[in-house]
């Protein structure tokens, strides 16, 4: 049994395939939206569905042209493009950035849905995991030992603008 072209086997992989990477979006972007960041659970969704789909036309586009397609190509794309999406979440204010950690998500989730995408399973939820340890408990250990906001301390340099200093 085929579906233009492909068998029943490559149908439920990718359907899997793209099943697990919503997953792993939603549950890591579910964790910025839980705290409010403009990249939420849709957005991590789409990244991560959008790269293991990526993964999968390499594989694909490798496997129909052999030794002549570069499988890496197409998903080094990814890595790079993310770049952008991932600047659009980062904003300045004043002397605090914000969206640093979400677009760092966003990265992540990009590379974990290139691993889903290529079918690599335990890769993905050890990623996944570790992403998510990260997100969820180190937000406490930061605050600890960051320190608040009114124990930073500041040090402003002011100079004459002379050639050498």
């Amino acid at each position: 049994m085929s579906f233009h072209g492909f068998s029943l086997d490559v149908l439920i992989s990718v359907g899997f395939r793209s099943l697990v990477a919503v997953i792993i979006g939603c549950l890591i972007g579910s964790e910025r939206a839980r705290h409010g960041r403009a990249a939420g659970m849709r957005t991590h969704i789409i990244v991560c569905l959008g790269a293991a789909l990526t993964s999968m036309i390499s594989l694909y586009v490798s496997d129909v042209l052999g030794n002549g397609g570069d499988v890496l190509r197409i998903s080094a794309q990814v890595i790079s493009g993310i770049g952008f999406l991932g600047a659009g979440t980062i904003l300045h204010e004043g002397l605090t950035i914000k969206g640093l950690t979400t677009a760092a998500s966003l990265w992540i989730v990009s590379a974990i849905g290139l691993a889903v995408g290529s079918g690599m399973y335990l890769l993905s939820t050890v990623a996944t995991m570790l992403t998510m340890l990260t997100l969820v408990t180190f937000r406490t250990w930061e605050k600890r030992f960051a320190g608040t906001r009114s124990e930073r301390r500041f040090i402003r340099v002011v100079t004459r603008n002379t050639p050498g200093i």
